[in-house]
């Protein structure tokens, strides 16, 4: 891999490129929050070939989520619960919006 394709990734929201120290600080939260999320089935890290976690923008966004409602008083199992919950239910409306606009370009035109 050279130095581009290194630099292009960056912007791929799915690329770990965090470390859980650098991921804990981003979410000023500890690492062991980010494990019992891990635990919980909310995000699965990537391991380093050294087998350190590694995360990525998408994953701290739903941490960042968690963080949000656990910080609200919600247990962790439950806060999880929601976020996985609402990120199913946003990739379903993104689904309905594509079936729907496919539906609209393919139907006849209006008679008048």
């Amino acid at each position: 891999m050279t130095a581009d394709d290194t630099f292009g990734r960056l912007d791929d929201d799915d690329y770990p490129a965090y470390t859980m120290g650098r991921a804990a600080e981003m979410l000023g939260t500890t690492q062991g929050f980010l494990r019992a999320i891990g635990e919980a089935r909310l995000i699965t890290p990537l391991r380093s070939a050294g087998g350190h976690r590694r995360y990525s923008r998408y994953q701290l966004r739903i941490a960042a989520r968690a963080r949000e409602l656990v910080d609200h008083g919600t247990p962790i199992e439950a806060a999880c619960r929601i976020v996985i919950l609402e990120d199913q239910l946003e990739e379903a409306r993104h689904i309905n919006a594509e079936y729907r606009r496919a539906a609209e370009s393919s139907a006849p035109p209006a008679s008048a």
